[in-house]
């Protein structure tokens, strides 16, 4: 209790102290409600596409599987490109360019008559790739001391919207069928290009600088390679194959293995998704605690298993729904965790970079997922899905066995003068200074960026001198 009564505090004391100012409120606001209703969208069609297959020409389990999770290839091959053309020509439009084609992709797939048709739509949906493009903009709206509240922010109306999703899509298609849910979608989207034009503000430009939101292409390399993150962007990839693979497979045992029909299936999510909330409480104040962070993480990823488990031989309706909200208890502090550790775990300078890179293995998860368990699911059964998710569960755990918890460090960023003879001036004192972990300096940009221990940093070392 008293563990749990700490956390409420600290996260009370985040919200309270030091709060944002009225630019930053209303930024946030807005941009996160445009993530949620881009993200309502794209989850609402989860827990239906399997359930429609008699609606499409020619479809198959595999090819309802390529549907459900071809969205994700088209974002995962576009979302850093749109993310450096956004730090060309700006953020806004370029988000509202990607809504124009999320919306035109949903309007495609609500008239789709043939299952090829439905994978155009959901391809055209993907292509509006504009996610780390949002959380770009998120940054560049917000003071540094501000940026991990605005994140925190952005990710729970993320969490708020995959529960809502799961709800609101089956009641909707009990009205309308699944093309009243893609048209929902496209009026989602279009709302979301007036969140863009009317309430959010512009960013005022930086010339030649890019800032640590934003992609630097000479550090994508860094961030594929570097093995701390490669733990994360794998887990985050197997994380989102076993949620799509497992979507391809759960509305039909509800449906027809439990004899619950598709019109009532969101009276079982939605209970499932407020206790599974319950579930990670315990989970986040253990995890919070430095030295436990590792070991909630697995227990997780353990409980990811033992839901597959569950869901994959139900001993009736209590086992099954008992490893759904295993299923979801562990997804849901997984998600909200793994942006969180890349953002601790990065080296200095490259978080927009890492957490670009990041998101593309999300979607190649989300594709994989979806194509493989529809394949495995035609071909080897219901059954076989959840063994597949049960291999690679045990994979990820041997991927992450030498994880370590990252490091409590602060982020640092210094802007150099445009006379490049008074950069030894700033520099030198910095490269010994006590609490300097990492140093990175970037020429182009006129930018260095640093991770520091705040215990024994001298902030007074990147403080502007006065003219």
């Amino acid at each position: 209790m008293r563990s749990a009564l700490r956390t409420l505090s600290h996260w009370t004391s985040l919200i309270t102290e030091n709060p944002m100012n009225a630019l930053e409120r209303r930024s946030v606001t807005a941009l996160a409600g445009l993530y949620s209703f881009r993200m309502l969208g794209l989850f609402m069609v989860l827990p239906l596409l399997s359930l429609y297959s008699e609606r499409f020409a020619g479809s198959s389990a595999f090819l309802l599987g390529l549907a459900l999770g071809a969205y994700g290839l088209a974002q995962a091959l576009l979302q850093i490109p749109f993310g450096l053309v956004s730090d060309r020509i700006g953020r806004k439009p370029v988000i509202v360019f990607g809504l124009l084609l999320f919306a035109a992709g949903s309007l495609w797939a609500a008239q789709a008559e043939t299952i090829y048709g439905l994978i155009g739509g959901r391809v055209l949906q993907g292509t509006g790739a504009i996610a780390s493009t949002v959380m770009a903009l998120v940054a560049d709206l917000t003071r540094d001391e501000q940026r991990t509240k605005a994140m925190a922010v952005v990710g729970i109306s993320i969490g708020a919207s995959f529960a809502l999703a799961l709800v609101l899509g089956p009641l909707l298609a009990s009205w309308g069928g699944l093309s009243l849910v893609f048209y929902v979608t496209a009026a989602l989207a279009v709302t979301g290009i007036v969140i863009v034009w009317r309430a959010v503000p512009t960013p005022s430009p930086l010339p030649g600088v890019h800032r640590d939101s934003g992609t630097v292409p000479s550090l994508l390399a860094r961030s594929v390679l570097d093995v701390g993150l490669t733990r994360l962007n794998l887990s985050v990839f197997l994380l989102h194959f076993i949620l799509m693979a497992g979507f391809v497979v759960l509305p039909l045992i509800m449906e027809q293995a439990l004899g619950l029909h598709r019109d009532q299936h969101w009276l079982v999510y939605l209970p499932t998704l407020l206790l599974s909330l319950v579930g990670m409480v315990p989970l986040l104040v253990w995890g919070e605690r430095k030295e436990h962070l590792k070991a909630a993480f697995v227990v997780a990823i353990v409980l990811l298993a033992i839901s597959q488990g569950l869901m994959g031989n139900p001993a009736g309706a209590v086992g099954f729904y008992a490893g759904l909200w295993l299923f979801f208890v562990g997804f849901n502090y997984l998600e909200a965790t793994l942006p969180s550790l890349v953002s601790k775990t990065v080296y200095a300078g490259g978080k927009g970079t890492a957490l670009g890179v990041y998101s593309t293995f999300q979607f190649l998860g989300a594709f994989a997922g979806g194509a493989l368990g529809g394949l495995t699911l035609q071909y080897w059964g219901g059954g076989a899905v959840f063994s597949v998710c049960i291999a690679l569960i045990l994979l990820w755990l041997l991927v992450i066995f030498g994880m370590r918890p990252p490091r409590n460090l602060s982020d640092v960023v210094l802007r150099l003068p445009a006379d490049e003879s008074q950069w030894d001036k700033r520099l030198l004192p910095l490269r010994n200074a006590a609490g300097v972990e990492e140093l990175l300096l970037l020429k182009e940009q006129r930018t260095v960026y640093l991770k520091v221990d705040e215990s024994v940093f001298d902030r007074s070392l990147v403080i502007e001198p006065s003219a």
